[in-house]
């Protein structure tokens, strides 16, 4: 914050608490004084009960000082008005880092036990998954929910299909580094609606979805030459280079002809933040584990 607006928060905290004191003062001097019986407000219940004009009770005014006194105390204590640390040298920053170092001396046995065991190990073991579970929740549920199957562009990890591969190697990777997926616009290449037609029901017949007619068919050798690289000759995918495999029935975006036409046309951009500096490797691992166990769960 910049020096001015720190001063002029401050001055306005403090001069708001003045006030207040003020206020209160000035309020508690305007009771009636030698108040009679017959000094009533006006009000009236129940026919007979009426409501004397007497002023609040001194418990209750010292109350709003006692508040006022806490306040002050506050503001002294932690860094409230915005131009010193506080007595007590608080800071968000500060409390962040005192808890991690809490968490990281509680947990950390923990996470060096697990991380021990090899990965098969790891992945069948009760609490290592309980544990690799609860990492799941907290990391990986907004983009593959929390049943972990995932959604239009965000890859089912409870069944056998892995756009990277399933090996401890592929998937602690995938966590660590994360993943930039690009799949190219390439409808200049295919010459306009009729040539991007045909490649749509090529690339939708790889899988069974469709028959392909002959008109589908004169897009192979397009294929190959456009489209090979990522996904291979026959469409089954190169994990590697996180192709997916086009001749099983799993489809990332979807397998209607319009999902598949748009995917062609406008290209994809498939995006998995790294998270290997938020875990660190034993955590990385357990997830890993974890992860790899979701498609053997059945």
């Amino acid at each position: 914050m910049a020096a001015f607006w720190a001063w002029f928060v401050a001055a306005g905290t403090i001069g708001f608490v003045i006030w207040c004191v003020w206020l209160i003062r000035w309020a508690s001097k305007q009771a009636p004084q030698n108040i009679k019986d017959e000094d009533l407000v006006g009000h009236k219940w129940d026919g007979d009960l009426e409501e004397l004009n007497n002023p609040a009770p001194k418990w209750w005014l010292y109350l709003y000082f006692m508040t006022i006194a806490w306040g002050a105390v506050y503001l002294i204590s932690y860094p409230g008005l915005g131009i010193t640390e506080g007595l007590l040298n608080w800071s968000q920053q500060g409390q962040y880092e005192e808890e991690m170092k809490a968490a990281e001396a509680r947990y950390e046995p923990i996470y060096e036990r697990f991380a021990a065991m090899d990965f098969e190990t790891l992945s069948q073991d009760p609490e290592a998954q309980r544990l690799g579970g609860s990492l799941f929740a907290n990391y990986c549920t907004t983009c593959h929910g929390s049943d972990a199957r995932g959604a239009a562009g965000y890859p089912n990890l409870t069944d056998d299909d892995w756009i990277w591969g399933d090996d401890e190697l592929a998937i602690t990777t995938t966590i660590r580094q994360g993943r930039n997926n690009v799949m190219p616009n390439l409808s200049p290449a295919l010459g306009g609606d009729t040539g991007i037609d045909n490649m749509v029901n090529y690339v939708r017949s790889l899988s069974g979805a469709v028959e392909a007619d002959a008109a589908a068919m004169s897009s192979q050798p397009m294929f190959v030459a456009l489209c090979s690289t990522c996904h291979m000759a026959n469409g089954s995918g190169n994990p590697l280079l996180g192709g997916p495999n086009l001749t099983d029935d799993v489809w990332l975006y979807g397998s209607s002809p319009e999902v598949v036409r748009a995917t062609i046309v406008n290209g994809r951009n498939g995006v998995m933040p790294p998270h290997g500096v938020l875990l660190g490797d034993k955590r990385t691992k357990i997830l890993a584990a974890y992860v790899s166990s979701l498609s053997n769960s059945e």
